[in-house]
């Protein structure tokens, strides 16, 4: 367009160093106007539309150039719009986190505060225990020796810490292989150390569990007063049972005794009459010889039973236990008031396979099966029954780590009361019960349950027949 532009005005200056007109001379030379109006008004138009052209391309793209413009400011507010809202946003989270922060820092300084407290609650039981605490690492070096430690061995603590427990304290009754073992198998051994009449410990190794600097700790506890305070109360609530014992064994030591005098009696009046037969004195004298050994047998039994229990159990069978209770029994029991003798009991015997031997005090669980027999016997004769045939069943079996032992016999069933205050004892005077001293066995669970850690009840069958459970420990 520049280009034609310029010709154009080269073209006009030519014609305006010559004849500009010439083209619109006539042929007489005279100038045609009209046609020069119209090439000047066609010029014109040219232009004007040329103008108009670029006016408009100039306007479109004007209006482009805005559009984009708002376009670009549109996507600069939206982006300051989301600028702003991020700053916004990020200014309250970090309103939040230091709101956070301070809470966090106000926690911190109160469990800072609480461990500060639980350290100097710690500290203030560990000097206050009475019990001999202390601490070994894994090389058995001394970490912890609390003030019952330094008076107990007279070492201060100031004196062990960091050295060699057996190099400092000797004496201890303490031995690096029991260390060793609560260290391997990762739990508390327990050791009970006795010097017998003089003191008793319990020592308890704890080992502690990812630590490392202390490996174990070691409590020692004196227990030697408690330990003679219970042997003097078991034996004076032994003594106190044996009271109970005696006075139904009274009546089994009486029927000999008043046999025998009534003998020695009819003898004597015999020898005073001068009338002796030899074959009637010697039958007479074998029967009390039979009464007087009746009587020896169940006083033996009571001052068996009256001095154990002071020693430690010993292991023992309980087939021979049951078998010699009933041996007992035969002698203890060969006569009744109720008329029914042990020999008219049918006893059956059951024992299951491999009841091993277990640690207990034989001569009381000896008394524990004489007890139940003497129940049983009284029970049995009170039965009013011509057809009544009397028997008691006997089994022992081994459950798991426990021996269970059945004693059932068919006899009168207790009362309801009887049942309840049977193991009591002392029966409550309101209660309306039968206070017959064959019928208590106070005793018995004293035995099984405080000598021998068991268990025993009593329950009726369908058939009404009474059962005794005992369940003792083998271990």
């Amino acid at each position: 367009m520049k280009k034609i532009l310029a010709i154009i005005g080269l073209t006009v200056s030519s014609l305006a160093a010559a004849d500009i007109f010439w083209a619109f001379r006539e042929a007489d030379g005279s100038t045609n106007w009209q046609y020069i109006a119209n090439f000047s008004s066609g010029v014109l138009i040219l232009a004007l539309s040329y103008t108009v052209i670029r006016l408009f391309l100039s306007r479109r793209q004007a209006n482009r150039y805005n559009r984009e413009l708002e376009d670009i400011r549109s996507q600069l507010e939206q982006r300051v719009i989301e600028r702003t809202a991020t700053l916004n946003e990020s200014n309250n989270l970090l309103k939040e986190s230091n709101v956070a922060l301070a809470e966090e820092i106000d926690q911190h300084l109160l469990t800072t505060n609480q461990l500060r407290q639980s350290e100097s609650y710690i500290n203030e039981i560990l000097q206050s225990m009475p019990l001999i605490l202390i601490g070994l690492d894994r090389d058995n070096n001394i970490t912890q020796w609390n003030p019952q430690a330094e008076q107990i061995s007279g070492l201060t603590a100031a004196k062990v810490i960091t050295k060699n427990l057996w190099d400092c304290y000797p004496d201890i009754t303490v031995t690096p292989e029991q260390i060793a073992e609560a260290a391997d198998k990762q739990q508390a051994v327990n050791i009970n150390y006795s010097q017998y009449g003089q003191y008793h410990f319990d020592i308890t190794i704890y080992p502690l569990k990812d630590q490392q600097v202390t490996g174990v700790v070691l409590l020692l506890d004196d227990v030697t007063q408690r330990v003679n305070s219970e042997t003097m109360l078991i034996q004076k609530d032994k003594m106190s049972l044996v009271g109970e014992m005696a006075s139904s064994m009274a009546h089994d030591v009486k029927l000999p005794l008043a046999s025998m005098l009534s003998t020695v009696k009819t003898v004597r009046q015999d020898l005073a009459d001068n009338i002796v037969d030899v074959v009637d004195l010697r039958d007479t004298l074998e029967d009390v010889l039979i009464h007087g050994q009746q009587a020896k047998a169940v006083v033996e039994n009571l001052l068996g039973f009256s001095s154990s229990g002071g020693e430690a159990k010993s292991l023992a069978s309980i087939k021979d236990i049951v078998e010699h209770s009933i041996d007992l029994a035969e002698n203890v029991l060969a006569s009744s008031t109720t008329g029914l003798r042990l020999n008219d009991i049918a006893i059956t015997l059951n024992y299951g396979d491999d009841l091993p031997d277990f640690p207990c005090y034989p001569t009381e669980l000896q008394q524990v099966f004489l007890s139940l027999i003497r129940q049983a016997c009284t029970a049995l004769g009170n039965v009013d029954d011509i057809d009544h045939k009397p028997e008691i069943r006997l089994s022992v079996s081994r459950i798991y780590e426990d021996l269970w032992v059945s004693f059932v016999h068919n006899g009168q069933p207790m009362g309801e009361q009887d049942q309840i205050h049977l193991f009591d004892s002392f029966t409550p005077q309101e209660a309306n019960v039968n206070n017959n001293h064959n019928q208590r066995l106070s005793f018995t669970h004293f035995i099984i349950t405080e000598q021998h850690r068991g268990q025993v009840a009593l329950s009726t069958d369908d058939e009404g027949n009474t059962i005794f459970s005992l369940q003792l420990p083998l271990v």
